[in-house]
C-alpha cells in the first residue's frame, strides 16, 4: 500500500543530521537515502510536492530538485510527471559470472516466485540450432517459453532450446513446479556455462508477456551450459531494464 510521507518529517531529519560542510542538497539526499536504505521508507511511498518540500526544509526549488533528479538517476526513486516522486522498486539481482537456478535467487530474497509456461514442444533445428548442438538439421529439438515472475512482477522471459539427446523427457515436465534450470542440473550436471549480455529493444510480444511498454530498455543473457562438454541448452534470458540487475565481483590478486 502507497503511504504519503509528510514533509515535516522529512524536515525533522534533514535538520537532526545538519552538516554544515555538506551542501544542502548532498544533506537532503542523504537523509532520503538513509531512509529508503532501512527500509523506513519502502517501495511506492510517495514522497512530499517540491512546493512543500521548499516551505518546510527552507531550501530553494532548485536545491531541491537537484537531490530529487540525482536520487532519480541513481535509481532510488522514480518521478512520475503530473503524478509525483516515489520510492524506486528495488531490483531484483542476479550474478554475473555464475549460472543460478533464478527461482532460489527470489526465494533468498524473501520474494515469492512463480512461473507461466506459454509454449513447452517439439521443434525441428533450423540453421543456428544445427550448429549450436552439432545435431542434423531438421532433426527435434525442445523449445520451452517460459515467464518467471517475482511478487506477480514478469522479471524474465526465458526462451530455451534443449538438446534431446541429453534431456530425453524435457518436453514431460512440470515447469510451473520447478525451473528448467533445476531439472537439467539434475539430469546433466552442469560442467560449463557462458554468459554473454547485451542491452536490446525486446519485441512487441516479448514486452506483451512482460507486461512492461515498448519503449522499455531491456538485459538481454545469452547463455549456455554444457555437460560433459557436450552442449544441454542454449537460452535467451530476456530481464526489463527497470526491475532487473547484474552484479559480478573479481579477485585482482
Amino acid at each position: 500500500m502507497r503511504m504519503a510521507i509528510d514533509a515535516m518529517e522529512v524536515a525533522r531529519l534533514f535538520r537532526e543530521g545538519r552538516r554544515e560542510s555538506v551542501p544542502a542538497y548532498r544533506r537532503l539526499k542523504d537523509v532520503i537515502t538513509e531512509q529508503i536504505g532501512t527500509g523506513r521508507w519502502p517501495e511506492g511511498d510517495l514522497l512530499p510536492p517540491e512546493n512543500q518540500l521548499v516551505r518546510s526544509l527552507g531550501l530553494s526549488r532548485m536545491t531541491i530538485n537537484r537531490a530529487l533528479r540525482e536520487l532519480s538517476t541513481e535509481g532510488l526513486l522514480v518521478r512520475v510527471a503530473g503524478v509525483g516522486t516515489f520510492v524506486a522498486e528495488r531490483k531484483s539481482s542476479s550474478a554475473l559470472y555464475e549460472v543460478h537456478n533464478i527461482a532460489d535467487e527470489v526465494t533468498r530474497r524473501g520474494h515469492r516466485h512463480r512461473t507461466e509456461v506459454i509454449l513447452l514442444r517439439e521443434e525441428p533445428a533450423d540453421p543456428r540450432l544445427h550448429r549450436l548442438f552439432g545435431i542434423q538439421e531438421g532433426y527435434p529439438v525442445f523449445h520451452s517459453r517460459i515467464v518467471h515472475f517475482e511478487n506477480d512482477v514478469a522479471i524474465q522471459l526465458e526462451d530455451r532450446h534443449v538438446n534431446p539427446e541429453l534431456a530425453r523427457d524435457y518436453l514431460e515436465q512440470d515447469f510451473t513446479a520447478y525451473t528448467p534450470n533445476n531439472y537439467l542440473s539434475q539430469i546433466a550436471p552442469l560442467g560449463k556455462g557462458e554468459h554473454v549480455v547485451e542491452a536490446v529493444r525486446a519485441t512487441a510480444a516479448d514486452c506483451a508477456q512482460l507486461g512492461i511498454e515498448e519503449t522499455e530498455p531491456c538485459l538481454l543473457i545469452h547463455r549456455r551450459t554444457w555437460s560433459a562438454d557436450r552442449l544441454v541448452s542454449a537460452a535467451r534470458l530476456l530481464h526489463p531494464g527497470s526491475r532487473y540487475r547484474l552484479e559480478g565481483t573479481f579477485d585482482c590478486t
